[in-house]
């Protein structure tokens, strides 16, 4: 089997000949494919799924793909927490990641014009992010659906000259409909971190890694987590993100997922040991290339 580590990022093409097949939380022409396509070349293959827990046990299915892309971070709305809890208690481990610039496009059939437009379908995140755009139009119905990929089929099967989608360029190319109103989103820094991940028993080790994430729980003593951050510091470690959670049937006690830039892999495991000393519970989600924020 193909592993995903295998390939290098390409945004012009597949590096491979075989297709990898990768399970995503979306449909065709969402923002989870774009990042797979980025990340790995056009000819991924992509297996739509309702939710985040089922690309998880997709992914985690040697008999159903070669893993999975999952959104992890929005720099707006910020961590998605429930998806750092399904990782912790899958086999799945990251190797790599992508930050995908979010542009919010008003589509459209072909010669359909802005004044024939009665109603915009689309998910309520991306309604919400062009809402400036979308007050302009107080005559337009908002309809709140599940998925921008999926309104932008809508919009496409029923060839209606009334009704408008918002979801990415990437939707527009597949259901062949026309950007009336390209980036139409208020806020135009706007970018989501995806994870690529595998099961471990399939991913290579990435040689070249810089970063790395793990998650850790301490005994909750006075000063226990400072004694965790003051080692991590000392080996020269960049921490790049640390995120509270609640440890699931625990009154009020809390893990910690962390993100660190890494110079290597023996630095890494040297801090790995060290912490192992401090800490509770401890793992590695992954060690990889970071990405490159553009």
């Amino acid at each position: 089997m193909l592993t995903m580590t295998a390939i290098k990022n390409d945004t012009k093409g597949s590096t491979s000949s075989k297709s990898l097949r990768v399970a995503i939380q979306g449909y065709e022409g969402s923002f989870h494919q774009e990042a797979a396509r980025k990340y790995f070349g056009r000819n991924v293959e992509v297996i739509p799924c309702d939710t985040f827990r089922q690309v998880v046990k997709m992914a985690s299915d040697k008999n159903e793909s070669d893993g999975g892309v999952m959104a992890i971070e929005n720099s707006i709305a910020g961590s998605i927490l429930p998806n750092y809890n399904l990782l912790q208690k899958s086999n799945l481990t990251i190797v790599g990641e992508k930050y995908l610039h979010i542009r919010q496009h008003l589509l459209v059939n072909p010669g359909v014009q802005l004044s024939d437009i009665k109603e915009v379908h689309s998910h309520p995140m991306a309604l919400l992010q062009c809402l400036d755009f979308l007050e302009q139009h107080h005559s337009w119905k908002l309809v709140e659906t599940d998925d921008t990929a999926l309104s932008a089929r809508f919009v496409h099967r029923h060839k209606s000259k009334h009704t408008a989608a918002i979801a990415s360029k990437l939707a527009a190319e597949l259901y062949e409909l026309e950007m009336i109103a390209p980036d139409i989103h208020t806020l135009k820094n706007n970018y989501t971190r995806f994870l690529m991940v595998q099961r471990k028993d399939d991913a290579q080790v990435v040689e070249d890694a810089d970063k790395a994430s793990v998650y850790f729980e301490t005994d909750h003593s006075k000063g226990s987590l400072a004694r965790v951050l003051t080692l991590i510091a000392a080996a020269g470690t960049n921490l790049t993100k640390l995120q509270s959670m609640p440890i699931p049937g625990s009154d009020f006690l809390y893990g910690f997922y962390a993100d660190m830039e890494i110079e290597s892999l023996h630095q890494f495991d040297t801090v790995i040991q060290e912490m192992q000393a401090v800490t509770a519970h401890l793992k590695v989600f992954g060690k990889y290339k970071k990405g490159v924020l553009k």
